[in-house]
């Protein structure tokens, strides 16, 4: 698929300079730190080495002076407390740890999550009946309840009050709960905006330990928690989160809790986990219990102790996760089969499928790899209790939540954000949903945004690429939004010899600077294969890539890690 480079415009050079002098670093990585946001000494040192003192002081948040007070009016006066939260892994991830905090100190409190198949997203009300029969009079719900007007209400004509720990948009009215924990509230002035659902769990834990004289270390026991839902939900990882973040990797490479520890385990990570071991091997292990299962598995696995048997938990979550593979990998390819045997979708601006046979767990996950394929917004339904349930995902810059709701009066239900959705329709409504998504898609999409685009920080020669720089970008990470791995390019490379053909899709080359033949630097090319003919017939080539440590039997030495190449 061809891609769309885009290049970072080059910071002030003045600004550039004066950091580099201060810092002693080369003037490319203080570049990249200027393109961050990062201007002064100071700056660059809570950059480098983030502090808990950073964190802002959690009652700048709109009701938690309210949120903490209802709380410890139910501690003092024996109530029972629900820890309620979504099926995901930022929800589950959100549970365990306000629920292990909680129940150091306080018994009375259990957790509960919602059935994806019979109760959906977010609060429900058969989770509002449960609450009333077990004599819950509190519930904490966390990373869901900004938009449950209906439930809330409910849930008070039973004498249930409700604390909502959300990061989601507000809708137009906010729920009658006893304290509503959203920075994303319009009146609300907090100072950061993006933390994950376990992150409003964390701030409301921070300031009752505040207000209790509880010590911080009882929270930074479960940090390694909170850096699992931040890079799970893909929230920024800049402010509050990087401080987090930061803290929360140290912590599950140093010494995780044990239900991520056995994880870790049971998939041979020896390696220092980064933030693509979360999003590609934690994360997805978590999130198959709320799909394939249930999402207390997970809770349950996440809350366990040194005496529980954690170890038979997470090899039950492993064999979860394979199942979710498997239907992944089938729909997958039967959705791609679809689009192939179909000019009319193949001509469209979007992607629409629909079959009464497939899984609603994975839905947004095959929705995502058929944008890896045919780059459009994508919406993937199965059946789910006789209507047409699925997930939509788009491409950058495009908003796909606002093309579905022009399409609202076909549907049934529908929420999400730019990026993300999920929708419910009658069936008999598909084709005609199918033919309106693309209409609006097709006036509002740009062929621009149809491409793949590649941001390019800078650019490089390779002899700049030694030891000491990647020491110094290493110190840029946790990446992610807002500070993602930097992307760079080196034009009119050659390759030494032959590329190497792995696995029959990835090559490996050794590539060099005619200019400066004897700086050689191994580089490895996923899926491009493709590329073997023209590299092998010496033609110059540009690449953009990111530098990486590789270690392998015991060697550690520089990569680069291939993006994309041109000729």
């Amino acid at each position: 698929m061809q891609k769309r480079w885009l290049t970072k415009p080059k910071p002030d050079s003045e600004i550039v300079s004066s950091l580099a002098t201060a810092l002693n670093v080369d003037n490319k990585l203080t570049s990249l730190l200027v393109q961050r946001g990062v201007t002064t000494f100071e700056e660059a040192k809570h950059f480098f080495r983030p502090e808990f003192g950073d964190l802002h002081n959690p009652f700048l948040m709109k009701d938690m002076d309210k949120a903490v007070a209802r709380l410890e009016e139910a501690i003092a006066a024996g109530e029972n407390i629900l820890i309620y939260g979504d099926y995901d892994v930022d929800g589950t991830t959100a549970v365990a740890f306000f629920y292990t905090f909680l129940s150091t100190f306080y018994k009375n409190t259990d957790y509960y999550i919602p059935d994806r198949y019979k109760e959906g997203y977010g609060i429900s009300f058969a989770g509002i009946d449960f609450a009333e029969a077990n004599n819950f009079s509190l519930i904490i719900a966390l990373d869901c309840g900004i938009r449950s007007v209906d439930k809330v209400k409910y849930a008070n004509e039973k004498g249930i009050d409700f604390i909502i720990c959300d990061h989601h948009l507000p809708g137009e009215e906010t729920p009658a709960a006893a304290a509503v924990l959203d920075p994303k509230q319009a009146d609300c002035n907090y100072p950061f905006k993006e933390l994950s659902g376990c992150g409003i769990g964390f701030k409301l834990a921070q300031a009752y330990a505040q207000n209790n004289n509880i010590a911080f270390a009882e929270l930074e026991r479960y940090i390694d928690l909170v850096a699992v839902s931040i890079a799970a939900d893909i929230v920024s990882i800049t402010g509050e989160n990087r401080v987090l973040t930061y803290y929360g990797l140290k912590k599950l490479n140093e010494n995780p809790s044990n239900g991520l520890k056995s994880i870790i385990e049971l998939n041979n990570l020896k390696r220092e986990l980064t933030i693509s071991d979360i999003v590609f091997i934690i994360a997805p292990r978590i999130n198959a219990a709320g799909r394939i299962a249930s999402g207390k598995q997970a809770v349950e696995l996440l809350i366990s102790s040194a005496k529980d048997n954690h170890g038979a938990m997470a090899l039950g979550i492993n064999q979860t996760n394979t199942e979710r593979q498997v239907l992944d990998k089938d729909i997958t390819e039967h959705a791609l089969g679809m689009i192939a045997e179909s000019k009319v979708l193949q001509k469209r601006k979007s992607t629409v499928l629909f079959h009464e046979n497939w899984h609603k767990g994975v839905v947004g996950i095959v929705a995502s790899r058929l944008i890896e394929t045919y780059y459009k917004p994508t919406i993937i339904l199965a059946v789910e209790d006789g209507y047409a349930t699925g997930s939509a995902r788009s491409v950058r810059d495009y908003n796909v939540y606002e093309a579905i709701e022009a399409c609202s009066d076909l549907l049934e239900q529908f929420g999400g954000h730019k990026y993300a959705a999920g929708l419910k329709m009658k069936v008999e409504n598909v084709d005609a949903f199918s033919e309106r998504f693309e209409q609006v898609v097709a006036k509002t999409i740009t062929e621009e945004m149809l491409t793949p685009c590649i941001e390019i920080d800078d650019e490089l020669k390779l002899d700049t690429i030694n030891e000491k720089f990647l020491r110094i970008l290493k110190q840029f990470a946790p990446f992610g939004p807002g500070n993602m791995n930097p992307v760079f390019i080196t034009k009119n490379l050659s390759c030494k010899g032959f590329p190497r053909v792995m696995k029959d899709k990835h090559l490996k080359l050794d590539v060099f600077d005619p200019e400066n033949p004897t700086r050689i630097l191994e580089a490895v090319a996923f899926n491009m294969v493709n590329h073997f003919e023209s590299i092998s017939r010496n033609l110059p080539f540009t690449i953009c890539y990111t530098v990486e440590e590789n270690n392998w039997n015991g060697k550690t030495s520089i990569q680069l890690n291939v993006k994309d190449i041109r000729f």
